[in-house]
């Protein structure tokens, strides 16, 4: 063989670019971002707690718009129904030329009525039903190109500032739907506690979540790397988020700001010192949506579609097949909307 050109191998570590100039790989971020502008967001989250304990203005406070159900709904609505109802509503919300749609699932009646057992079933349903749905419409043979997406991605569960302990319909609902849906737990109207009876409580359902083995956002089993378990070990020392929520703005320093007036000053909404709000805010907007949205799709989503496509119709002796939820398979798309 003839003596050709030696060529010096590029070590294992060394940039390949780095010997030839700028090829363009990081192009693709530009790319994707472009895509995902066109396209815009969507993001579906439900809050759940009984009536009374400020859900409608904590969902309009988050987003800084008239974005709750109760906002937009008639006075003769204005009642506690009989029973658990689901009712969705949906909004468009574009900030710096970023559009998103928002869908805000409420549940009114929930936790409202005498006897509130098995008050959960309906809401797992919905969630179920959703599942189904994006199931039916992936599995079809002439599927669209970008499927529309009702999952619901994120459960705030709204814990009343009993400063005690959790409520057993508290532990019932998280025990079951923690499996289903990615929940984030809030202390409501946080202001009526003092600040001792505040971190007492919060410690409290800290251990009442661990005694029940209840796995709430972020869970700790699905940290990428050690930067992840960083930040999530410390959002999860500050969980439950002790929120306040207000849609009024009062001059505080020259300055006009979200809060809550009272005789002996104003509870700022935004300021840390004063409550958890901002950093529930963050949480679901600023740093996480993302990895919630992911979660949602390829942890509980998932589990839910191998079910669905692993299992017989019925059981051998013809009695329809039970969900390892409890909710009966024939029952999973029967809703209220």
């Amino acid at each position: 063989l003839a003596d050709g050109p030696q060529q010096t191998p590029v070590a294992r570590n060394e940039k390949a670019s780095s010997e030839f100039g700028y090829v363009g790989i990081d192009a693709i971020l530009e790319q994707m971002r472009r895509k995902a502008m066109k396209q815009g967001f969507e993001v579906n989250i439900m809050v759940v707690g009984q009536s009374g304990l400020g859900k409608s203005t904590l969902t309009n406070t988050l987003f800084k718009s008239k974005v709750s159900r109760r906002s937009v709904m008639t006075t003769e609505e204005e009642r506690i129904p009989k029973t658990i109802e689901i009712k969705s509503i949906s909004h468009v919300i574009e900030e710096k030329g970023v559009r998103m749609k928002l869908t805000v699932i409420d549940t009114p009646g929930f936790g409202d009525q005498i006897n509130n057992e098995n008050c959960w079933q309906p809401i797992m349903k919905f969630i179920n039903a959703q599942y189904e749905q994006y199931l039916q419409e992936e599995i079809n043979i002439d599927r669209k190109k970008r499927i529309p997406d009702s999952r619901v991605h994120c459960c705030i569960y709204f814990i009343p500032p009993t400063g005690h302990c959790l409520r057993p319909i508290d532990i019932e609902f998280m025990r079951h739907l923690s499996k289903v849906v990615n929940i984030v737990p809030v202390i409501a109207k946080a202001d009526t506690l003092t600040l001792e009876e505040r971190n007492f409580f919060k410690q409290k359902i800290r251990e009442d979540l661990r005694a029940n083995e209840i796995d709430i956002y972020p869970q700790n089993e699905f940290d990428e790397d050690a930067e992840d378990r960083m930040i999530n070990e410390k959002i999860r020392a500050m969980i439950p988020f002790a929120v306040v929520g207000s849609d009024q703005e009062y001059q505080v320093n020259g300055k006009r700001l979200l809060g809550r007036k009272t005789r002996w000053g104003t509870v700022e909404v935004e300021n840390t010192t004063h409550c958890e709000f901002a950093y529930l805010r963050d949480l679901l907007i600023r740093t996480h949506m993302q990895n919630i949205k992911d979660i949602t799709s390829s942890i509980h989503y998932e589990m839910y579609r191998v079910r669905r496509l692993n299992e017989n119709n019925t059981k051998p002796n013809g009695q329809p097949a039970i969900h390892t939820n409890g909710v009966p398979e024939h029952e999973v798309l029967s809703h209220e909307m």
